[in-house]
C-alpha cells in the first residue's frame, strides 16, 4: 500500500537474485522510494546501456520533468511516468526544485512488451487511480524490505507492478475516449499530460495535423465542449487534486496546472467551485484523506 511505503520511508535496493534452470521473462532489477532536492539529477535514455530495460516511477511530490523524442512532459503528483531503454527519452530535476517517487526498474521480454503496450495506447505519462498505485507501491515496498529476495519473488513483484500499470491504464481511459476520432484522441492525451505547459488551440491543431478551424470543430463535436474550454476544465481538475494530495503552496500549484500566477488560479477557482483554494482544501482535505 502507498500509505505502508511512504511510512517505511525513503530507501533503495538491488536484487541480485539467480535466475535459475528457468528463464524468467518479467522481474524487477532495483526498486526504491526517494526524495531528490535542488540536485544534479538527470538520466538520458540513450546512455544506460544497450541492454533493455524498463523504468515505472510514480511522482508523489514536488515535479519533474520528462523530454520524450522531443514532446516535454511536466511530471506532478499523481503521475506515473512508464519508459523503456534504450530509447530518446531524458527525464530531470531542475534546479532549485524538489521531486518524491517511487520506482521500480524491470527487465525481461514479457516485462517489456507489456510496457511497450502501454506507451503505445497512453503515451509515457499516465494517470491512475489509487487501487493501481497502491498495487504498484506495495510490488516496490516488497522488493526493498526483502534482504534475500528470491528469483520467483522478484518475478512475482514485477507481474503485480505492470498487471497494475495495465489496470490503471484501462481504468484511466474514459469509455468515451475509445471512439474519439484518432487525431483528437491524440490531442487530447497531450493535454491531459502537458497540462502545465504554454498550450493554445493553434498548438493542438498542429498536433492533430489539422486546420485550426477544422480540429476546433472537430474536437468540439468529439468531445462536446470546445478545445480551449476543455484545457480549462482540466487544469481546474488537477489543481482540486493537487490542492486535496499535497501540500504545495498556490502559487506552485498554478505553474504545475498552467496557470499564469496564483492569483488567476485563486479567481479562476472561485469562479468554478464557489470558494478560494485554501478554503477548499481545507473544507474537503479530510473527507479526501478518509478522515
Amino acid at each position: 500500500m502507498l500509505k505502508d511505503l511512504i511510512e517505511y520511508g525513503h530507501s533503495v535496493r538491488s536484487v541480485d537474485a539467480p535466475i535459475g534452470e528457468l528463464s524468467l521473462h518479467c522481474m524487477v532489477r532495483h526498486a526504491g522510494y526517494e526524495q531528490r532536492m535542488n540536485e544534479v539529477y538527470s538520466w538520458d535514455g540513450m546512455k544506460r546501456g544497450n541492454a533493455p530495460f524498463l523504468v515505472i516511477q510514480h511522482t508523489l511530490a514536488g515535479r519533474g520533468h520528462l523530454d520524450y523524442s522531443g514532446v516535454r512532459y511536466l511530471l506532478v503528483p499523481g503521475q506515473t511516468m512508464v519508459l523503456t531503454f534504450p530509447h530518446a527519452n531524458r527525464y530531470w530535476l531542475e534546479q532549485g526544485e524538489s521531486w518524491d517517487y517511487f520506482w521500480l526498474l524491470l527487465n525481461g521480454r514479457e516485462a517489456l512488451r507489456l510496457a511497450h503496450g502501454v506507451i503505445d495506447r497512453s503515451g509515457p505519462v499516465l494517470e491512475m487511480g489509487g487501487d493501481a498505485i497502491d498495487r504498484m507501491a506495495a510490488a516496490c515496498l516488497g522488493i526493498i524490505k526483502n534482504e534475500d529476495c528470491q528469483s520467483g519473488e522478484a518475478s512475482a513483484a514485477a507481474y503485480a507492478a505492470v498487471m497494475a500499470l495495465h489496470d490503471g491504464m484501462l481504468a484511466g481511459r474514459h469509455a468515451s475516449t475509445q471512439a474519439l476520432p484518432p487525431a483528437v484522441a491524440r490531442v487530447k492525451a497531450y493535454i491531459d499530460a502537458n497540462l502545465g505547459t504554454i498550450l493554445d488551440v493553434d498548438r493542438m491543431a498542429r498536433i492533430a495535423g489539422m486546420s485550426r478551424w477544422h480540429f476546433a470543430r472537430q474536437f468540439s463535436a468529439s468531445v462536446g465542449v470546445a478545445p480551449s474550454r476543455y484545457l480549462f476544465r482540466a487544469r481546474i481538475e488537477r489543481a482540486s487534486r493537487l490542492l486535496l494530495a499535497t501540500d504545495m503552496s498556490i502559487g506552485a500549484i498554478a505553474t504545475a496546472c498552467g496557470f499564469a500566477n496564483g492569483n488567476y488560479l485563486a479567481k479562476s477557482f472561485r469562479r468554478i467551485n464557489g470558494m478560494a483554494p485554501m478554503q477548499y482544501r481545507a473544507a474537503h482535505r479530510d473527507a479526501a484523506l478518509g478522515n
